[in-house]
């Protein structure tokens, strides 16, 4: 992805010296708790390489201020000319507003650089999330049934989206 800015952030394809910084995000349980159980530092560089470096998978967002990574930012074609975007933001940043900076440009870029016609997000928090997929102007879509989260609790998805203007 060319590198975006916003007023306060920048968002960029990943590099491998994000690696600390991207721990501090997938390695916080608060952060991950409606995805999977938390990453080692290990299992964070594997992840970095193959699925956010590799395949460009998803994108940085860092604070221009600081040069410091704050934000993971899912944007994955998952079948042509559809996206799915998520997004985890270190827990020390939340309710600053970075996440929906981020996200909207993302978004924007997708429609007009990438072809997208419909852009998707899920998630099991029904709370924070949901309220940041309305504010971007997704709509509901669905609930998908599944049975249980990674951590053996039961769990639905509720799926948001947008399709192009």
């Amino acid at each position: 992805m060319k590198t975006i800015e916003t007023d306060r952030l920048i968002i960029r394809d990943f590099e491998m010296n994000d690696a600390e910084d991207l721990q501090e995000i997938l390695g916080d349980e608060e952060t991950m708790k409606y995805c999977e159980p938390v990453y080692d530092i290990e299992k964070t560089k594997a992840f970095l390489k193959n699925f956010c470096i590799d395949k460009k998978g998803a994108v940085a967002a860092v604070l221009k201020e600081t040069n410091k990574l704050i934000g993971y930012i899912l944007f994955n074609e998952t079948e042509s000319g559809v996206y799915e975007i998520g997004w985890f933001f270190n827990r020390k940043y939340w309710g600053k507003g970075y996440a929906f900076e981020a996200c909207s440009k993302v978004m924007e870029h997708g429609f007009a650089e990438r072809s997208a016609y419909r852009i998707f997000a899920e998630t099991a928090d029904t709370v924070k999330s949901v309220e940041l997929m309305k504010k971007l102007g997704m709509k509901f879509e669905s609930v998908q049934h599944i049975s249980e989260d990674c951590f053996g609790n039961p769990a639905d998805l509720q799926v948001y989206g947008m399709v192009k203007k």
